[in-house]
């Protein structure tokens, strides 16, 4: 479960991170239009910088979508492994009921032999004594 958690938390990082290059892409690509759409001017080095910035989101959103399916592709081996972990536990909690129901079981069973065994022994007690009485 430890390790699904850790993976699981990497992979809303993952996921945060991701949003906000989107969000900066977003920002840069408004200030690029607002800057070619100025009436006084272009600043054409800072359409070339805006330009960059934009290359360089893209080229974040990338590597973070490679890093996303890695960490999927991990998270889901994490989880297969929880449930076979998970699915063994209980077989062995299964057999322990079991091996405890088959204990009890026996154990009522020699009680029941053991009381069976005193009744018989006291009744042929009683019995012998009623039977030399008459």
């Amino acid at each position: 479960m430890k390790a699904v958690a850790e993976i699981e938390r990497e992979r809303v990082e993952i996921e945060d991170a991701a949003m906000r290059v989107a969000l900066a892409q977003r920002d840069e690509r408004e200030a690029l239009r607002r800057e070619l759409s100025g009436a006084a001017g272009v600043d054409l080095g800072r359409v070339k910088l805006q330009s960059n910035a934009s290359l360089h989101g893209l080229r974040r959103t990338h590597e973070l979508a490679l890093s996303g399916a890695a960490v999927l592709k991990r998270l889901e081996t994490a989880r297969r492994a929880l449930v076979e972990a998970t699915t063994r536990r209980r077989a062995v909690e299964l057999l322990r009921e079991r091996r405890y129901q088959a204990w009890l079981g026996a154990e009522r069973a020699k009680e029941a032999r053991e009381l069976d065994e005193l009744v018989t022994a006291r009744f042929g007690r009683d019995g012998a004594g009623d039977g030399a009485m008459a």
